[in-house]
């Protein structure tokens, strides 16, 4: 069988996160999120986050709460600003848009978006009430080609953001990969400063399921529980969700967990630098996107499932190579072994 670099939630989850669960099986709690150990997930998240007016929820999965945060903070008018390669623009199906909620994607070089990328759409939607409102600007850290914003970045973006009146999201499915990356410099706190609501995603980074999203501007707070309700996201046994969050964030685990998918990607990335292959992107999470010659590709899919990305040329494309928490040293020596024989 074929080892799969095609994405992070391949295996179901981390054992310890099994043993969590089957240790609290039959213990009683309230349910929808009022069990014990949702409750403390918060707390915690207050504590890392230093921001005691945080209020945390959790759902089973990234699209479910971009599309509730997203159609939770905007007026049936309002529409939200995206690079096009934001998971909102390219992956949900138009989850966003089947709410009424126009998505503006912005072509960016590097999946990250700027002031000066923001301000072209809203300079081209000046005609109110005749077209949408901008009003929220959706980023994702790290992004979908794997890069990440820095806090200079970040603050820049805030900054600009309120100046103009817009609220600012962060998409952290891999969040635990950003902040775990070689040249990061944001911290939990930084992110929650500087953004209205983020996540942090345990999809991707050892759970079997679960977001936590955390809200942090208060105006936006009110009221979010209905939301949830409404969009089917509630669960009856939200313990479920709090045992998993409860456990990844003990000991900073999570960012544990994200630090060993960073360092096998990075592995594969200096073999294929040392081959003298390019990149699509210059990135140090667990996705990498080396650029092949189309029979390069062909060798290498007799061993290994992944993503042909995107098209360079006539006969060469970018493919995306992904690990995980649970991306073992073998799997990667031995792509290593049969990308070196082929050069």
């Amino acid at each position: 069988m074929k080892y799969s670099f095609k994405n992070d939630y391949s295996e179901g989850c981390h054992p310890r996160i099994l043993e969590a669960l089957s240790r609290h099986n039959m213990s009683q709690q309230v349910g929808y999120g009022l069990d014990e150990f949702s409750q403390s997930v918060e707390t915690i998240i207050q504590e890392k986050t230093q921001c005691s007016v945080a209020k945390v929820h959790l759902v089973s999965g990234g699209t479910q709460a971009n599309l509730i945060v997203i159609s939770s903070i905007l007026r049936p008018y309002q529409s939200v600003i995206s690079a096009t390669t934001g998971h909102i623009f390219t992956n949900e199906s138009g989850a966003i848009e089947a709410t009424g909620h126009k998505v503006h994607g912005v072509e960016t070089p590097h999946g990250k978006l700027t002031p000066e990328h923001i301000q072209e759409v809203l300079d081209s939607h000046t005609n109110i009430p005749h077209q949408v409102m901008p009003k929220l600007v959706y980023i994702s850290n790290s992004t979908e080609i794997g890069t990440i914003y820095t806090r200079a970045e970040l603050e820049k973006l805030s900054l600009f953001c309120k100046e103009k009146g817009l609220y600012l999201f962060m998409d952290g499915a891999r969040l635990g990969h950003a902040l775990t990356a070689e040249p990061n410099d944001l911290t939990l706190e930084d992110i929650a400063h500087y953004t209205d609501v983020f996540y942090l995603g345990g999809t991707k980074n050892g759970a079997l399921i679960g977001e936590a999203i955390v809200m942090t501007n208060p105006k936006l707070q009110d009221n979010f529980g209905f939301h949830i309700k409404q969009k089917g996201a509630m669960l009856a046994k939200g313990r479920l969700l709090g045992i998993q969050f409860l456990e990844l964030l003990r000991d900073d685990w999570y960012l544990e967990l994200a630090t060993h998918a960073n360092q096998q990607a990075m592995k594969l990335k200096k073999a294929f630098e040392s081959l003298g292959y390019s990149f699509l992107a210059d990135t140090y999470t667990n996705q990498i996107f080396p650029i092949l010659k189309n029979s390069d590709i062909e060798h290498l899919s007799q061993y290994f499932d992944f993503y042909v990305w995107k098209p360079i040329d006539e006969t060469t494309f970018a493919i995306r190579l992904i690990t995980s928490w649970a991306t073992p040293d073998d799997a990667v020596a031995h792509f290593i072994e049969i990308l070196k024989k082929r050069k």
